[in-house]
């Protein structure tokens, strides 16, 4: 049994976890994550990989904001576009759709992608991508604890680092990720195709 080193406000694995007496791990063989969670007084978050059943709430959180409503398409349908990224993320060993649950309520989600390249002599790296809170659940501190999650999980599967983008749009985003030691330290650029 591992163990994990842990306080009030910050939370760090050491090695693999399978089991402490706050953070509860199941980790399948194939290095996926099962469930997490993080347990504090007042409830329970319960990280887990996506489920297709998932795909609604998800889809109406990612749509939950200014920017997210111009892109996004909610309906009690889920598009065929969605399920077939959906299933291309499921299939894919490098990648990770993750929700967090408080009393059988998803609250948040995101997307990691681990990256092997060969620099830094063949490093991995992690991608966070399309964090989202529920908007009834923001501001009770939900944020950061979907990234210490997302940075232990990325120190679990071997990475190096941990990246994102955000959009310049998003002022109050750039602020939080910035509060969690996220440092600007590259120009990101994209093309639309």
């Amino acid at each position: 049994m591992e163990t994990a080193n842990h306080s009030e406000d910050q939370i760090i694995i050491d090695k693999p976890l399978t089991f402490s007496t706050e953070i509860k791990a199941c980790i399948l063989a194939d290095g996926k994550l099962s469930r997490y969670y993080i347990m504090n007084t007042a409830s329970t978050l319960n990280f887990r990989i996506a489920t297709k059943e998932d795909l609604k709430e998800i889809i109406k959180m990612m749509a939950d904001d200014p920017l997210g409503s111009q892109r996004e398409v909610v309906s009690e349908i889920i598009s065929e576009k969605y399920l077939s990224a959906f299933e291309k993320i499921q299939a894919d060993p490098n990648q990770e759709l993750t929700v967090a649950e408080m009393n059988g309520v998803l609250v948040a989600t995101f997307q990691l992608t681990f990256i092997q390249y060969l620099n830094f002599q063949g490093g991995v790296r992690a991608q966070i991508e399309a964090v989202r809170t529920n908007s009834n659940y923001r501001g009770r501190g939900i944020g950061t604890k979907v990234f210490e999650y997302a940075i232990n999980r990325a120190k679990a599967k071997g990475c190096h680092l941990i990246q994102l983008t955000t959009d310049k749009a998003r002022p109050d985003a750039l602020r939080f990720y910035e509060k969690l030691g996220f440092k600007a330290t590259h120009e990101g650029m994209k093309l639309k195709l």
